[in-house]
């Protein structure tokens, strides 16, 4: 299976299965998950989270609870502005100058309360945590296909706000954990490599479990420029800025 036939099997099973929570349908995005506060405590019980003083989250619905969390723990989170179309592409919210955590970690509400940051400004990333569609319990990440997760990577890994250090999460439905049953895949032994610019996880995190995935995969060590067309360059403003001559 490529990977478009595989995030198109887990969105349609965590459809027909009653898994999916709004937004609706769960295609063509992270999907949404039954269970998503239990999987935001399993991921705060692991030492990852408790060591971690700063994280980087992504803004989709599955991944709210870690984000609250995040802020009521007393840690800064940084959240990607859409397809990283600000020059400054980072928003900082800061958990002593927030005073309502709900409001400020929904999808508008990051915009209206984070603070544009460029990344030369954003302060060392202890935590990623990653919105999926499908993963593998030794590490392998499918998005939803627009590559901006990896690029956000590429981008703070170029000017050392990440590193081989920063621990890299994410938190699914045991149906998104395609590589054990109950998996909606079928035959984990089709699904495609990782391409060269995918950041491997070091944690998958469902409502039942926290999997240490022991991945060796090697990260990306910046952005990869050889595979941007000039077209997405000109589109995102903090690639534009720094793409080589």
């Amino acid at each position: 299976m490529d990977k478009a036939e595989v995030r198109q099997t887990v969105w349609d099973a965590l459809s027909e299965r009653g898994i999916a929570r709004f937004p609706f349908p769960p295609h063509d995005r992270i999907p949404n998950f039954a269970g998503a506060d239990d999987a935001r405590d399993r991921l705060t019980e692991t030492a990852a989270w408790e060591s971690a003083e700063t994280v980087k989250a992504n803004p989709d619905a599955p991944q709210l609870p870690v984000r609250r969390a995040a802020l009521r723990a007393g840690k800064t989170v940084y959240v990607a502005q859409p397809r990283l179309r600000d020059p400054n592409p980072f928003l900082r919210l800061d958990p002593d100058a927030i005073g309502d955590v709900d409001a400020a970690t929904t999808v508008s509400g990051i915009s209206d309360h984070g603070v544009p940051t460029a990344p030369e400004a954003v302060d060392g990333i202890d935590l990623v945590v990653s919105g999926s569609v499908a993963t593998t319990t030794d590490g392998a990440r499918i998005g939803k296909g627009e590559g901006y997760s990896d690029l956000e990577w590429a981008v703070l890994r170029e000017i050392g706000a990440v590193d081989d250090g920063t621990t890299v999460a994410t938190t699914v439905h045991e149906l998104q954990v395609v590589d054990e049953a109950p998996t909606p895949v079928g035959d984990p032994s089709g699904l495609p490599d990782p391409d060269r610019h995918d950041v491997p996880l070091d944690l998958v995190v469902t409502p039942e479990r926290a999997i240490r995935t022991d991945s060796d995969a090697e990260r990306p060590a910046g952005v990869d420029w050889d595979a941007l067309a000039d077209e997405r360059l000109a589109e995102i403003p903090v690639l534009a800025a720094r793409a080589p001559e």
